[in-house]
C-alpha cells in the first residue's frame, strides 16, 4: 500500500502550558484500517482533531499525497476528503435521515430543496456500502446502531476517503459491532482509509491492519496487528504489565439494598419502563444490560432519584420517591453517572473542587470548611486513582478518561453501601479499566452492592454476577449463570430476538 497521509513532528501546546502532543508523527496507507491507541491523556484525540481541522498544531506538518496541506477547519478537512464520526453523534433527531446526511450540503432545484435527489442518493450510498437505513425515517426514531450508520453516510456523502471513528463500538451490541466491522471492511475494499480511536484490544486484533501507539503526547511506534498479542498491545499502551482478566471470588449475595416493584416510567406513546421489578443485593454485582434507549437508563434514574415514576423504589429499605438526590446519597449510595461532562463534573471547577463536592456537609465546622483535611483528601484520591492532573487544574483541561477517573475517585471513596455505576469505564484506557474493575470487585467483596450499567460486553462478562437484560422497557431476561452465557446469546436478548419465559 502507498502512503496516503503523514503527520510529522506535530506539537500542540495550549495557552495554559498544557502540552497535548509533543513531536508526534502519524501516517496512513491507502485502503487500511488503522487504530490509534494509548492511555487517557496520551494525545490521541487531539492528534485526530488536528487532522480534522478542529484543532490547530503549534508546530508540525501534514502531508496528503506527498504535498503539504494546511487544515485550518473541518470544512477544509472535508474538502480534502477527510471526515470524522464523533463518539457522541451529531444528528438532528427531528429531521429524516436524508436531511441529516445532506445537512449543510443540501441538493436543490433552483431555490427549492431537491428532496427526491437526496433520498435517492442516500439510498444509493446505503446499498453501495451495505448500510440498510430508511432515508425517510426520522433520526430520533432510530436505534443507536442505525444512527451511527447515518453519521458514516454523512461523511461519505461529502466525499470522504479518510474516515476517523472515535470509539465506534462504545454503545453497540455484539451483533451491531459485527455488522459495523463488515461495513468498514467494505469501505476498506473500496479504497477508503479508516482510522479508529479505540481502547478495545479485541477489536484492534479483529479489525485493524496497523496500530499507532501513543503515550504522554508522543508517538511510541507503529505495529502490524498480526505481529502482536492483546497483552503486548496493552503493555505498549501503558508502558508496563496490565492484568486483563478480572480475578473475582464466587459470589455470596446478602441483604437486599435496592428494590424496584412494578415500576413504570411514562413515555411518548409507550412507557419507557413498563411495570418492571428487580432487586440489588450486598456482595453482588448486578448488571443492567440492553441496547441504548431500552429502559436501563430510566431504571438508574429511578434508583438515584432523578425522574418521576409509578410503583415503588426502595434503597436501604426506604422509599426514595420524593427524596432529594442528597437524601438518597445519605442512605449510603454512590453514583457514577453516564455523562461525566454534564452530570459527573462541574466543568468550571478545579479537580479539587470536583473531588470534594460531595463532602461539604461532613467537613464543616461552624459554617467553615475543614480546608486542610479536604486538600489532603483530594491529593490522596488523585494519587490513588492515578489521575493525571494537579489539584488546582481546571477539570475542563483533562482528557475524557482522566475526567472519568476523577468521578470514579470521588464516588468510590465515600465508603458506600451501594454503588450505581453507569458506564464507569466508557472512554477509559486499558490500564484505568483494569484499575476501576479491581476497585469495584474490591468493594463487592467487602459487602457493597454494585449496580452496573454497561454497553461493553467484555466488561459485563468480566464483572457481572447476575445480568438483567432490558428490551423496549421490559425485562427480557435475567441471567444468573453468567459463566455459561455467550456474548451472542446476550446480544439476542438485547435485540429482542430471544426472551426468557421467566422474565416479565
Amino acid at each position: 500500500m502507498s502512503e496516503l497521509l503523514s503527520m510529522k513532528n506535530i506539537t500542540k501546546r495550549y495557552g495554559n502550558g498544557v502540552l497535548a502532543n509533543e513531536d508526534a508523527s502519524f501516517s496512513l496507507r491507502e485502503g487500511e484500517i488503522h487504530a490509534i491507541a494509548g492511555e487517557n491523556g496520551a494525545g490521541k484525540s487531539t492528534l485526530m482533531k488536528i487532522l480534522f481541522g478542529a484543532e490547530q498544531p503549534t508546530e508540525g506538518v501534514i502531508e496528503l499525497h506527498g504535498k503539504p496541506v494546511k487544515i485550518t477547519s473541518p470544512k477544509v478537512a472535508t474538502s480534502l476528503g477527510i471526515g470524522m464520526v464523533y463518539q457522541h453523534f451529531m444528528l438532528v433527531d427531528e429531521l429524516p435521515v436524508y436531511l441529516n446526511v445532506f445537512l449543510g450540503v443540501e441538493k436543490r432545484k433552483g431555490l427549492l430543496l431537491d428532496k427526491q435527489a437526496m433520498i435517492e442518493e442516500t439510498r444509493t450510498l446505503c446499498e453501495k456500502y451495505d448500510m440498510p437505513v430508511d432515508p425517510t425515517a426520522l433520526c430520533g426514531d432510530l436505534p443507536v446502531g442505525l444512527r451511527q450508520k447515518v453519521e458514516i453516510l454523512k461523511v461519505l456523502a461529502r466525499g470522504a476517503k479518510i474516515i476517523i471513528l472515535d470509539e465506534p463500538t462504545a454503545v453497540l451490541t455484539p451483533q451491531e459491532t459485527e455488522q459495523l466491522f463488515k461495513q468498514l471492511r467494505i469501505l476498506r475494499d473500496a479504497q477508503h482509509t479508516i482510522v479508529i480511536i479505540t481502547h478495545k484490544l479485541k477489536e484492534m486484533k479483529e479489525l485493524c491492519d496497523r496500530i499507532t501507539i501513543m503515550r504522554q503526547g508522543k508517538t511510541m511506534g507503529v505495529v502490524n496487528v498480526c505481529d502482536v498479542t492483546e497483552q503486548q498491545i496493552s503493555e505498549l499502551m501503558v508502558g508496563g504489565t496490565v492484568r486483563l482478566k478480572v480475578d473475582k471470588a464466587d459470589v455470596t449475595p446478602g441483604e437486599v439494598l435496592a428494590e424496584m416493584v412494578n415500576v413504570t416510567v411514562p413515555g411518548d406513546g409507550k412507557p419507557k419502563l413498563d411495570s418492571i421489578s428487580l432487586t440489588a443485593r450486598s456482595g453482588e454485582i448486578l448488571c443492567l444490560a440492553g441496547v441504548e434507549g431500552n429502559g436501563q437508563q430510566q431504571a438508574i434514574e429511578c434508583l438515584t432519584g432523578q425522574i418521576a415514576y409509578q410503583g415503588s423504589t426502595k434503597v436501604m429499605g426506604q422509599e426514595v420517591r420524593g427524596k432529594s438526590v442528597r437524601k438518597i446519597r445519605d442512605l449510603g449510595m454512590a453514583h457514577i453517572p453516564e455523562d461525566r461532562m454534564t452530570m459527573g463534573t462541574d466543568q468550571k471547577a478545579s479537580l479539587h473542587e470536583n473531588l470534594i463536592s460531595v463532602d461539604f456537609d461532613r467537613n464543616t465546622v461552624a459554617g467553615f470548611l475543614k480546608d486542610k483535611a479536604l486538600k489532603t483528601r483530594s491529593e490522596e484520591q488523585l494519587t490513588k486513582f492515578l489521575v493525571k492532573g494537579e489539584r488546582q487544574t481546571p477539570i475542563s483541561m483533562l482528557s475524557g478518561g482522566n475526567m472519568q477517573k476523577v468521578v470514579v475517585a470521588r464516588e468510590l471513596s465515600q465508603n458506600p453501601k451501594l454503588v450505581i455505576a453507569n458506564q464507569p469505564t466508557r472512554g477509559v484506557d486499558v490500564g484505568a479499566i483494569a484499575f476501576i474493575h479491581e476497585k469495584l470487585v474490591e468493594l463487592r467483596d467487602q459487602g457493597c452492592g454494585i449496580v452496573l450499567c454497561s454497553a461493553d460486553m467484555s466488561e459485563v462478562f468480566s464483572l457481572a454476577d447476575r445480568i438483567i437484560v432490558f428490551h423496549e422497557g421490559h425485562i427480557a431476561a435475567e441471567i444468573t449463570d453468567v459463566a455459561h452465557c455467550t456474548e451472542q446469546q446476550l446480544g439476542r436478548y438485547m435485540l429482542g430476538i430471544d426472551r426468557m419465559e421467566a422474565a416479565q
